[in-house]
């Protein structure tokens, strides 16, 4: 075997490849066709409400009372000035919290950015 430069002038060779499918077709594997567009038309307007902040307390009260999330020492919460999910992490045995998401830091950041937007742009007509 030997290795040619790209430069050199040989003939292209030509290697046999299966076609392709057209674009249409599904994918194999697939359990049905592509949607049509209007079937993806429907699918974005009948798109879900985002939930409320009831249902996102609720659903955070579900997660912290299940057992292999107390088991895995997490827990979840929402800060009541951002609206943001928080998750920690738990040491079991001295309760101590080891890990934070989003930080302390960064949800006090993101509230001072909130407080601040207004002077940080100005528009003028």
């Amino acid at each position: 075997m030997t290795i040619e430069s790209i430069s050199s002038a040989s003939p292209a060779r030509n290697v046999d490849r299966p076609v392709a499918a057209t674009d249409n077709a599904a994918p194999q594997g697939a359990g049905r066709p592509p949607a049509t567009e209007l079937e993806t038309a429907a699918a974005v307007r009948a798109a879900a409400p985002p939930p409320t902040l009831d249902q996102v307390k609720q659903a955070v009260s579900d997660l912290n009372n299940s057992s292999q999330t107390k088991s895995q020492g997490l827990e979840f919460s929402v800060d009541n000035d951002s609206k943001r999910t928080i998750v920690k992490v738990i040491d079991q045995t001295t309760k101590e919290v080891l890990r934070q998401m989003p930080s302390q830091e960064a949800l006090e950041i993101a509230k001072a950015l909130d407080t601040t937007k207004g002077l940080l742009i100005k528009q003028t007509a």
